[in-house]
């Protein structure tokens, strides 16, 4: 245990996420560095999620960091990531951090690593990833949305994504998604006369297009964004299965395309999706509790 790790000091505040709505962000200071992160809440969460703040909301989240967390902390090491994480399970109590809020809990367990990772002069990645840690995990590019990321007539999907497979390097990937985001608002206006360069609250586009529309522009966009910089990008989805559910029909329901369907018509839409465009990355396409339906039936191509 270095020195430089010893928490000195912990301090929070609320501020406004990229929503604008409010959340909680965290400072850690250790003898030799220092941490911040704040907690992002996603636009359709689960059912088995913890509860994102304490009744009261943020502010009494902040309270609790002042008051309950931060002389719990002060004093140990941050280098102690699993003793402070079963600590923050023990001061909340609940079992799913009604008492203190899972966003707090994330907010302070990251602003920990971030502090420790700070005293060492090193990178967060690399600090969490240890000496095998050469390079940085490349990025999935949101590129369209629908679904609750987005308002009004958009595709019932809620993201479609870019995926840089065959970049060199994570700068390169990054500016492959960025590159397939702007090909994409070019082909979307021939594709959509209505679209008017609308975007979700995630940044992705928001066209009144049907989900195979989407994906056929995506693929169109993924593919020549490949002939400009040499190497595959592949489309993918996260189909935020959970938010087509309706329990009282037994269905997913695809109201923009006007399409019902059950557990094994949903199964069949993916797999047809996945060979027909190729995917090779797709997130929640079953909701939540569906359990009959086995994921290990999506078997992704490879070429």
């Amino acid at each position: 245990m270095g020195m430089s790790t010893i928490i000195e000091d912990v301090t929070s505040r609320t501020i406004m996420n990229s929503r604008g709505e409010k959340t909680i962000e965290v400072d850690v200071a250790t003898t030799g560095g220092f941490g911040r992160a704040s907690a992002p809440s996603g636009a359709s969460k689960g059912k088995a999620e913890a509860i994102p703040f304490p009744e009261g909301g943020v502010e009494e989240a902040v309270r609790k960091v002042r008051e309950l967390i931060a002389p719990e902390l002060i004093g140990l090491s941050a280098e102690e990531q699993e003793e402070i994480d079963n600590l923050l399970h023990e001061l909340d109590g609940s079992g799913n951090f009604q008492n203190i809020g899972g966003n707090t809990s994330y907010a302070v367990s990251l602003a920990v690593a971030d502090a420790a990772a700070d005293s060492y002069i090193l990178p967060l990645f690399q600090y969490l990833g240890g000496t095998l840690t050469t390079e940085l995990p490349y990025p999935l590019g949101n590129v369209l949305g629908g679904g609750k990321h987005a308002i009004g007539k958009a595709p019932d999907i809620q993201e479609f994504l870019a995926l840089p497979v065959g970049a060199p390097t994570f700068t390169a990937a990054a500016e492959a998604n960025v590159l397939v985001h702007r090909m994409l608002g070019s082909v979307l206006r021939k594709v959509d006369d209505s679209f008017t360069g609308g975007r979700g609250d995630e940044g992705a586009w928001a066209p009144n297009v049907t989900n195979d529309e989407a994906l056929r522009s995506v693929v169109k966009a993924c593919e020549e964004s490949s002939d400009k910089v040499g190497f595959e990008i592949r489309p993918g989805l996260d189909v935020a299965a959970s938010s087509l559910w309706d329990e009282k029909e037994n269905r997913y329901v695809y109201a923009r395309d006007k399409i019902k369907r059950d557990s094994g018509e949903q199964l069949e839409y993916i797999l047809d999706l996945i060979e027909k465009y190729r995917l090779v990355y797709v997130e929640d396409p079953f909701h939540e509790e569906d359990f009959a339906v086995s994921y290990t039936h999506l078997t992704l191509p490879t070429n």
